[in-house]
């Protein structure tokens, strides 16, 4: 073929050859296998690129490094010996390695690496699809180390806006400028002291929001955001009577302090039962209370870090799954 380069290292190969250089070369295996499907010099060499002559040297260099004749050559025709007959899955199984080596090599090359900062507020480090995300990230990704970073109930936001986490953890609702998937979803329960007359009642129904009106709610720092915690407290109330806060709690320790003190009451998710058994304090359900969604939060800014788009993907996938299901019907 006129114009077509050969690239043909034969002459530097065969000075290199030494008495224990005689490994063939992966690129010699895949134009013997041709010239074994073809059995004609020029149309091998046609279909690898080459000129004939090349393709020769090529395989004359392949036996010389082998030992053995692998073709036999006539004017008129060409035929595998013994020896290349049995050659020739030996080369593709050799072939066939190399490719995997080359796709493992490729796959290592492209893994990312790095530290995920993952915030979380209150418990939910705890939550099963937590534990699930962060499982599959593993497995997908080992590369990425994680690690988990506590959030106060005031810089939940400021956290993320900031840079100082990845992405975070958190309860709805949140400022529009970030981006969310929503995770799960559960009842919010009344968080009360266990000596309140409401405690006793619980036992026989729900409370409502119209039992719990005259109660102080656990307030907020002045750097959490007032939306977020206005729709906790449910406030205003569905009659439109504006929630009277009592003292400020900047984490969920604190928030509990203060409720089995007897200073104030607060909402949380059902899970704080399991979570937060604490003496002094009552969980009660609330029968008109709305219900309250865990989410992944993170900033659109920051989703050109390879270590974010692969949480985000994880993200996804699982929750694409049948995850969310086997969350709920655990009563999470």
């Amino acid at each position: 073929m006129q114009g077509v380069p050969d690239g043909d290292p034969s002459a530097a190969e065969a000075k290199a050859d030494g008495p224990g250089d005689r490994d063939p070369s992966t690129r010699q295996l895949r134009l013997f296998l041709t010239l074994a499907q073809e059995l004609h010099f020029g149309r091998a060499a046609a279909r690898m690129f080459m000129t004939q002559p090349a393709l020769s040297r090529q395989i004359r260099l392949l036996e010389h490094r082998l030992g053995v004749p692998l073709l036999d050559r006539t004017s008129r025709s060409v035929s595998l010996t013994e020896a290349g007959r049995e050659l020739v899955p030996e080369a593709r199984d050799v072939l066939a390695a190399m490719a995997r080596l080359r796709d493992s090599a490729t796959e290592h090359s492209r893994q990312v690496r790095g530290r995920l900062v993952l915030g979380f507020i209150a418990g939910e480090a705890a939550m099963p699809y937590t534990h699930a995300i962060l499982v599959e990230l593993h497995r997908r990704r080992p590369r990425i180390t994680v690690e988990l970073r506590a959030l106060s109930f005031g810089n939940q936001v400021e956290a993320l806006a900031n840079g100082e986490v990845h992405a975070a953890l958190l309860r709805l609702p949140l400022p529009s400028a970030l981006r969310t998937i929503p995770l799960a979803t559960e009842p919010r329960v009344a968080c009360l002291p266990a000596t309140d007359r409401l405690a006793a009642l619980a036992t026989e129904r729900p409370v409502t929001l119209l039992d719990l009106a005259d109660h102080l709610v656990v307030d907020m720092p002045a750097q959490a955001p007032r939306d977020w915690w206005d729709d906790w407290a449910v406030n205003p109330r569905p009659d439109g009577s504006p929630v009277r806060f009592g003292p400020v709690a900047v984490d969920i320790e604190g928030l509990l302090h203060i409720v089995a003190r007897g200073q104030a009451i607060s909402f949380l998710p059902a899970a704080a039962r399991r979570l937060y058994p604490r003496p002094g304090v009552a969980y009660l359900d609330v029968a008109d209370a709305p219900r309250s969604t865990a989410v992944l939060a993170w900033m659109p800014t920051g989703r050109d870090r390879p270590v974010l788009s692969a949480l985000l993907e994880t993200v996804r996938t699982l929750m694409a799954g049948a995850e969310q299901d086997r969350w709920t019907a655990c009563g999470w």
